[in-house]
């Protein structure tokens, strides 16, 4: 039998941990590590004694993106399977970033596209100092549709803009300064930096500590609705049928520069 593509533990305290476990390639997301996520998160938020929930990613790296090879796959799939796997990839951020009770992600090693989005859901975020962030969808010919809202709420609009139109790398110390994490740590540190965030939450109120946190949602105005998580995932969907996505993909596959690449400055 398969390993589980999310692994689900939960303590005496009421802090639950999921991890993704795609450690083969590196946490890439696809359908199954989606649908995994978000039926983990819905077992989870009917838990009346949940406490705190912590993001992880099982081996070298904390989440490398998209499954390009199911990209590849889902290009050449139908409109109606494409769209809806980008509406699965828009509730499942969402759904994290409502989740009802205080979440934490703890990063190490590489975090790209869709796991950037996924650390910006996340309530509080930890890095080891040697995480490497990049938003990588423009270099393939796609976009980061399903994870905009959670992106802007962590870092606002002007340094998004730059990150998401460059597919630029950032280290650690970039990432907290931008507002995506709250903390950096030595690399085998992240248990003991998270380790005062934990105890916080658990010495605080639970209830008081879920009305808190859907208020400063409710105030911030950071609630998109139905029609915009429908535009983002038809976006999303759209983009990987057009040829800059064929194309993008492709170069990676090949190790080369995309097409559109004209090349350094003489």
């Amino acid at each position: 039998m398969a390993d589980p593509v999310i692994e689900l533990d939960r303590d005496r305290r009421g802090v639950a941990t999921l991890r993704l476990n795609r450690p083969a390639v590196n946490n890439a997301y696809d359908d199954a590590l989606i649908g995994g996520l978000a039926a983990a998160l819905r077992q989870l938020a009917e838990d009346a004694g949940l406490r705190l929930l912590v993001l992880r990613g099982n081996g070298r790296h904390f989440q490398a993106g998209a499954d390009l090879s199911f990209l590849r796959r889902l290009a050449a799939a139908p409109a109606e399977e494409n769209l809806a796997f980008s509406r699965a990839t828009v509730a499942a951020v969402d759904a994290l970033r409502r989740f009802p009770r205080p979440t934490l992600a703890l990063v190490h090693g590489g975090c790209f596209g869709g796991g950037v989005g996924l650390v910006a859901a996340c309530d509080m975020a930890i890095a080891t100092e040697d995480a490497v962030f990049a938003l990588t969808e423009t270099r393939w010919g796609i976009t980061p549709a399903p994870i905009l809202p959670a992106l802007l709420s962590a870092t606002g609009p002007r340094p998004l803009l730059r990150y998401a139109l460059t597919a630029e790398r950032f280290g650690a110390a970039e990432a907290q300064r931008l507002g995506l994490v709250h903390a950096i740590c030595p690399p085998d540190g992240l248990d003991t930096a998270a380790a005062p965030l934990v105890e916080g939450i658990l010495m605080a109120a639970p209830e008081a500590v879920a009305a808190t946190k859907r208020l400063i949602h409710e105030v911030a105005g950071a609630e998109p609705g139905a029609v915009t998580l429908e535009r983002l995932a038809e976006e999303a969907a759209r983009r990987r049928h057009a040829a800059e996505a064929a194309e993008g993909l492709a170069s990676f596959a090949e190790k080369r520069p995309p097409r559109w690449y004209s090349g350094p400055q003489d």
